[in-house]
């Protein structure tokens, strides 16, 4: 082959080569998009989960600022979960049913993040009367706690009702966060670093766990671009 036709080729064969990679890699992105969570807002959630007065948003949902207190006495609010993921749920120390396998699945999650400081996680208890600090405390300790990481709380029972039902949409029941008003759920839901729920998990379930797990890691990829 002519030498000078080589090299006068040469730059258009460059070119063809690299059109070629670059539509390899379109063609590929577009048969296989990367995962993206979806962002929750009231109208995308049972509605029997949602309070009636919410039901018609569909967008822009955060989750309200609050104001706890955990296991150490310390109060914690919004504040401490700026620019992080986390997992919340609801539970009660003397639980003997559900909340046993969540809090061990929580410590499995939290083991498995234990060196992201991006990755915290909240828990709320829903008889704050009987859940006081010392009793959080002692609680912790059982369950293995890192204090840095999960905060385990109580609190103002109306404040925490109204978290549950009209900021996470974790429970099915209504009720206005009474005496006799007592909620009971298996829900662990996921919250990014903007305040918007991104996902629902069954907190008993192990294959739900693992779901949990991966779904963490693709938020943190979209933070990490």
């Amino acid at each position: 082959m002519n030498i000078k036709f080589i090299k006068k080729s040469f730059p258009l064969l460059l070119i063809m080569a690299v059109f070629s990679v670059i539509m390899v890699f379109i063609i590929y992105s577009i048969l296989n998009p990367q995962k993206r969570l979806p962002v929750y807002n009231p109208a995308d959630v049972n509605p029997r989960l949602v309070d009636k007065s919410i039901k018609h948003v569909r967008k822009n949902h955060k989750i309200a600022d609050f104001s706890l207190i955990n296991q150490n006495g310390e109060t914690i609010t919004q504040d401490d979960y700026n620019d992080k993921i986390y997992v919340a749920d609801f539970f009660f120390t003397r639980c003997q049913s559900i909340c046993p396998v969540m809090t061990n699945n929580m410590a499995k999650i939290q083991e498995e993040f234990k060196e992201d400081n991006a990755i915290k996680f909240l828990s709320h208890s829903v008889t704050p009367v009987m859940d006081s600090i010392p009793v959080l405390r002692e609680y912790a300790d059982m369950k293995g706690v890192i204090d840095s990481k999960w905060n385990v709380t109580t609190g103002d029972k109306k404040h925490i009702y109204d978290l549950a039902r009209k900021s996470y949409f974790a429970v099915l029941d209504e009720g206005d966060g009474g005496d006799q008003d007592f909620i009971h759920t298996e829900n662990f839901v996921l919250v990014d670093k903007k305040r918007q729920i991104r996902g629902y998990y069954d907190g008993t379930d192990d294959e739900e766990m693992k779901e949990l797990i991966e779904d963490i890691k693709l938020l943190q990829q979209e933070y990490s671009k």
